[in-house]
């Protein structure tokens, strides 16, 4: 493996070597603040020195856990140990083995994202866990998580998140509960940010003051300016469909370096009352991953999302509605015979004093606020960038919805379009 020569700060080195004396250390602040590179050499440090055998990774879904952490891009566990680790799988799942000094390491990854995701751990003894974006994980499986080591002989908890609202309940169930030792992030802890980077950041972040207190200043701040805040992951999510099926479609947003997101949705009719059903979500950025795919590409993708769909829930589908704008995505799905529709994207609608995409976005509150809207847990294709673009996607000082991080929250708003003028009207 090549080295790599890395500047720390001095918070990242004070974070790395600091005794191991807490039962667990949460890692709170802004995105690219650097918390997470410092987590994985904490974590390096720790699996080199503690004699328990079994740990765990756990992030809202396994490629979650493993990207974040065994990755890392670049700084990961598997790049740490280089050719002395080797990604294998057990009786107890998928893990990175390591060798150490002082014995053999099995670092597990998994989901923790659902409420039966505790499934996945029941039975093992840890060494140790780290929680990747903790605020995001169900708490039935953090709270398992931290019983799973009660037996370890040098017991620790790593866990990294952005601010959440005051209220989230890792803060009070969790860093309040635990031995805890916290450390808040800036961006400007992180030692590879340029000043002319830190600037660009800025005067894109300083536009609304939601993002700024959040993701500049690194505050706990509540979602008054998240245009769908109320949104409540415990209420609007199921384990599986409800009431009788009626109909099955899809919508797509897509681009080759932004993100292309594509949900299948099934209309329902329980407790008579027509239910729009976001039951499975495929999402891919090329401007996030370093992969840039070629539209043939997605399409080829997209079409096994459409066939796994259409066999998970033995159902048709007629319609598939894309972003007019994605016109090389159209093609390209017609070329492997999917057949789309220009998605209703509000550009004509006028409502009251609301107009274009405002009117969509109030149909979409209206059907979450009404309990007509649920995602629908899916093992392969999970709602984790939906729910991520949820939590950012608010609005300007002006008022406007910020035209960024919002290509599932298109799809999503061109899915209630229909939905409402077929089933609500």
């Amino acid at each position: 493996m090549a080295q790599m020569e890395i500047d720390f700060s001095s918070k990242q080195q004070d974070i790395i070597t600091r005794p191991f004396d807490h039962t667990l250390e949460a890692n709170e602040g802004t995105p690219r603040s650097g918390k997470t590179t410092a987590g994985h050499f904490r974590y390096a440090l720790y699996l080199s020195l503690t004699p328990d055998e079994n740990h765990l990774i756990v992030a809202y879904n396994q490629e979650q856990a493993y990207r974040l952490f065994i990755d890392g891009d670049g700084t990961g566990l598997k790049h740490q140990f280089g050719q002395l680790a080797k990604v294998k799988h057990d009786e107890l799942g998928d893990h990175l083995e390591i060798q150490t000094p002082i014995g053999t390491k099995k670092v597990y990854y998994k989901g923790g994202g659902k409420a039966d995701s505790v499934k996945a751990i029941t039975g093992m003894s840890l060494g140790s866990v780290v929680f990747c974006e903790i605020n995001l994980l169900h708490m039935d499986m953090i709270q398992e998580c931290f019983r799973r080591t009660f037996a370890a002989k040098m017991r620790y908890h790593l866990a990294d998140l952005n601010p959440p609202a005051p209220n989230h309940p890792v803060i009070k169930e969790v860093f309040e509960v635990q031995n805890t030792r916290w450390q808040h992030w800036t961006i400007h802890d992180n030692p590879i940010l340029t000043e002319d980077r830190k600037q660009e950041i800025y005067n894109t972040l300083v536009k609304n003051p939601y993002l700024f207190k959040r993701d500049w200043l690194g505050q706990r701040v509540n979602p008054q300016g998240v245009i769908y805040g109320m949104l409540d992951l415990d209420k609007h999510t199921e384990k599986t469909l409800l009431g009788k099926p009626y109909e099955m479609f899809f919508t797509a947003d897509g681009g080759q370096s932004d993100a292309t997101s594509v949900s299948c949705n099934i209309i329902t009719r329980y407790r008579n009352k027509f239910k729009l059903n976001r039951v499975a979500h495929y999402y891919h950025s090329g401007a996030e991953t370093g992969q840039v795919k070629a539209m043939s590409e997605y399409a080829k993708e997209i079409r096994e999302f459409v066939r796994y769909c259409v066999d998970k829930y033995e159902m048709r589908y007629h319609n598939f509605f894309v972003d007019p704008a994605c016109k090389s995505l159209r093609e390209e799905l017609r070329i492997v015979s999917l057949e789309t529709r220009t998605a209703d994207n509000n550009a004509k609608d006028l409502k009251g004093s609301s107009k274009g995409i405002e009117v969509g976005i109030e149909r979409a509150q209206n059907v979450i606020t009404n309990g007509q809207f649920y995602l629908v847990d899916d093992d392969k294709y999970d709602h984790y960038y939906f729910i991520k673009e949820a939590g950012l996607y608010c609005r300007d000082d002006n008022g406007k919805p910020i035209d960024k991080d919002n290509h599932s929250m298109d799809e999503f708003r061109y899915a209630v379009n229909y939905f409402y003028k077929r089933y609500v009207i």
